[in-house]
């Protein structure tokens, strides 16, 4: 067994040594080996070359099924019972010293690990494996008190307060130094500790502190700004700074975009938030660097793909991580909140190449941050976590272990709650953990799609900044509903990143791509040169990477492809319904748009652009540009989209029920569907095969309760 010292005090080492090399990581999904899109053939290979029992590359047997354990919140006389609670639901998995900072190191440089040693024994003994955090996501009130200068400002140049937490600034150095020396003696600690199995660079990076605009920032701003410009007249450039004499002399007279008196420069905005990304992925390398010094165990942190957190660029951080983990909760801000949650699954799965990935946070129940907090319905927990696994998860994580019972989060749902083990949710967290236990077959398989989704964050910055023709239009709105209607006919995508490659593809479907380089934008048209079909929405094409207006008329950038052009926007009061001469309705947007090669599949019969097309399809090259000049109602855009899916001939395109969802992971020899019933009537399905929750074969049709679920086991014919 591996054995801890005695001791509960140790000062930092002087010298830091044994660093290993990004090469020798254990389960990196580096750009070597992450692709884009996974077709048949790929599939079968990545099926066959992993280790079944093993999932997402760490030494854990089967799916992982996890949660986040606080042990710190309780007296340590239940901590045995907790981690014999643990083996009873299937844990495999277990996040610890999270948010330890200030148990590990309670005073400045006074290191104390005995609590995290007792615990780290217990787990290991029961077999359980490790998440080990670095503890630094809140840093303690002695820093703070010593050092108030890391704590974060906002726009108006306040300041905010410990109390809460992420109370640091990102581009601190003194953070940074108590940080990484904290990381920097864990990791020698633990580093070769048999049970840690992946490690947790700090929590949730971004969550409220990523964006500051303290003096320290401003620095490291124009340092960015210095590094992507080089010349301060290229800045000007991009920055447009002719406008309201905003031209820059020199570089130190630029500022993060404060609080201004009127509208601020778009630009300056946008590079802003690129920075501030890029900031706190930097802060990510530092933290990840001083682990590999002295483990060779993945390192990965948990991103929050999401619909309510925008500020980190995800596909600029992918490649820094051995494992994309994932946190996700249901919004119930939102009209259909699952289909967020499928959305979310998909996004993580395109960061993640199209490999398997990790749900690191979710909840068996309610949350304690939304307006309202709605507690899950019978049943909704394991068909919730199922189509996270559904959608290329290899494991299921919870927020937390044990219902807290003080602070902010002790109304939010945890696996053991308040009322203990006699309460529903942990009947079902039993049930689930003995799902996942005997789902280990699937580890390894991968979702495969013929349509191609592009989603964007820059230009979600972009599309939501102000001074637009409306600011009712919303990016994430704008895809929400793509999504939606592509979930309602039945079809599966891949989420990508503008620019990838669309090899293999037969649809790529673009939403609202307000912003979107040149380069980006030539491989859609390309892709539909060659004989691929897209759609594109109205707003897209419309700025260059810097915020550029592109002339010569809109929708820019894909213009020639799409054979329409717009001269001018008319956008819609929030009660305007335009009717279109086939019956359907539209609202929000519309556009004076001519053709020039494009053929007009529906005009306007109503409002000032009557007889003003606004939707139009073109022949391009070898495939085909359909344009959406106007939002589209719900059942409109479904059967349009229906239309163009089976004209582009995607083979993922299963259509049962609205409500019911189904998706195939790929594997070598059998593939997997999954049928998720998100309604209240049992549904019937055509797929037979082996059901693997009730263990039945399904010879014909088989029949999904309602809210239920079905994975059926289909073997790939032999040749």
């Amino acid at each position: 067994m591996f054995t801890l010292g005695a001791f509960t005090e140790i000062r930092p080492p002087a010298v830091v040594a044994g660093f290993c090399e990004p090469s020798q990581k254990l389960g990196l999904l580096g750009a070597a080996t992450r692709t884009t899109h996974v077709n048949e053939a790929e599939a079968a290979v990545t099926a066959t070359s992993r280790t079944p029992a093993r999932a997402l590359g760490l030494d854990v047997d089967g799916l992982v099924f996890g949660c986040d354990y606080n042990p710190e919140q309780w007296d340590s006389s239940v901590w045995a019972d907790d981690v014999r609670l643990m083996q009873q639901a299937g844990i495999n998995l277990v996040a610890i010293n999270i948010f330890g900072w200030s148990q590990v190191e309670p005073r400045d440089g006074s290191f104390q690990f005995g609590d995290l040693d007792r615990i780290i024994a217990l787990l290991t003994e029961a077999g359980i494996g490790i998440n080990l955090g670095t503890g630094t996501s809140s840093p303690p009130p002695w820093l703070t008190t010593a050092h108030p200068e890391i704590l974060p400002t906002a726009a108006d140049e306040t300041r905010r307060w410990p109390g809460g937490r992420q109370a640091w600034c990102p581009s601190s150095p003194v953070f940074r130094e108590k940080a990484i020396r904290l990381v920097t003696v864990t990791a020698e600690r633990y580093g070769s500790h048999p049970g840690v199995k992946l490690w947790h660079v700090s929590n949730e990076l971004g969550c409220h502190n990523a964006h500051c605009y303290c003096d320290e920032s401003a620095a490291a701003f124009r340092r960015w700004l210095r590094s992507r410009y080089g010349d301060i007249e290229a800045l000007n450039a991009a920055w447009g700074t002719t406008f309201w004499s905003q031209h820059y002399a020199e570089w130190d007279e630029i500022l993060p975009p404060r609080t201004t008196l009127s509208l601020a420069n778009s630009a300056q905005q946008l590079d802003f938030d690129r920075f501030s990304s890029d900031e706190l992925l930097s802060y990510y390398r530092a933290e990840a660097e001083a682990v590999r010094r002295f483990s060779s165990v993945p390192v990965t942190t948990n991103f929050m793909v999401t619909a309510h957190i925008k500020t980190q660029d995800y596909w600029t951080w992918a490649d820094d991580m051995d494992v994309i983990a994932n946190d996700h909760y249901l919004d119930h801000r939102l009209p259909v909140p699952g289909r967020e949650l499928s959305f979310a699954a998909d996004v993580t799965r395109g960061i993640a190449g199209g490999q398997p990935w990790l749900l690191m946070e979710s909840s068996t129940s309610a949350v304690n941050w939304q307006p309202i907090n709605h507690a899950k319905s019978a049943g909704q927990l394991k068909r919730d976590s199922l189509t996270h696994l559904a959608r290329g998860a290899d494991g299921v994580c919870f927020f937390q272990w044990r219902a807290s019972v003080r602070g902010a989060e002790k109304f939010h749902s945890a696996l053991l709650p308040h009322s203990g083990t006699g309460s529903r949710i942990w009947s079902e967290v039993v049930e689930l953990g003995s799902i996942m236990g005997r789902l280990s077959e699937i580890v390894g398989t991968a979702v495969t799609s013929d349509i191609a989704f592009v989603f964007s964050w820059e230009s979600w910055w972009a599309t939501d900044l102000d001074a637009h023709p409306s600011s009712d239009l919303r990016y994430l709105d704008q895809v929400h509903a793509l999504y939606a209607a592509l979930l309602d006919v039945g079809a599966t995508v891949d989420v990508v990143a503008p620019g990838a490659p669309l090899d293999g593809y037969r649809l790529v479907v673009v939403p609202t791509l307000y912003l979107v380089s040149d380069d980006d934008a030539a491989v859609i048209n390309e892709f539909v040169a060659g004989g691929g079909h897209a759609v594109v929405t109205f707003f897209s094409g419309i700025v260059d990477e810097t915020d550029g207006i592109r002339l010569g008329g809109y929708p820019g950038a894909f213009r020639e492809m799409l054979g329409v052009t717009v001269d001018e926007f008319y956008p819609l009061g929030a009660a305007d319904v335009l009717t279109l001469t086939d019956g359907s309705t539209s609202t929000l947007w519309s556009e004076n748009l001519s053709l020039t090669a494009a053929t007009s599949i529906a005009e306007y019969a109503s409002g000032p652009l009557s007889g003003v097309p606004a939707v139009t399809r073109n022949d391009h090259g070898q495939g085909v540009g359909w344009y959406l000049a106007t939002e589209l109602a719900p059942d409109a855009l479904s059967g349009l989209l229906r239309r163009i899916v089976v004209e582009a001939s995607a083979r993922e395109f299963v259509e049962l029920a609205p409500g019911v969802e189904v998706v195939r992971r790929r594997g070598a020899d059998r593939d997997y569907v999954f049928i998720l019933n998100h309604t209240d009537q049992p549904v019937a399905h055509p797929f037979a095969g082996q059901e693997l929750l009730s263990e039945a074969a399904v010879t014909t049709t088989g029949t999904v309760d309602a809210g239920g679920v079905h994975i059926i086991r289909q073997e790939h014919e032999k040749p």
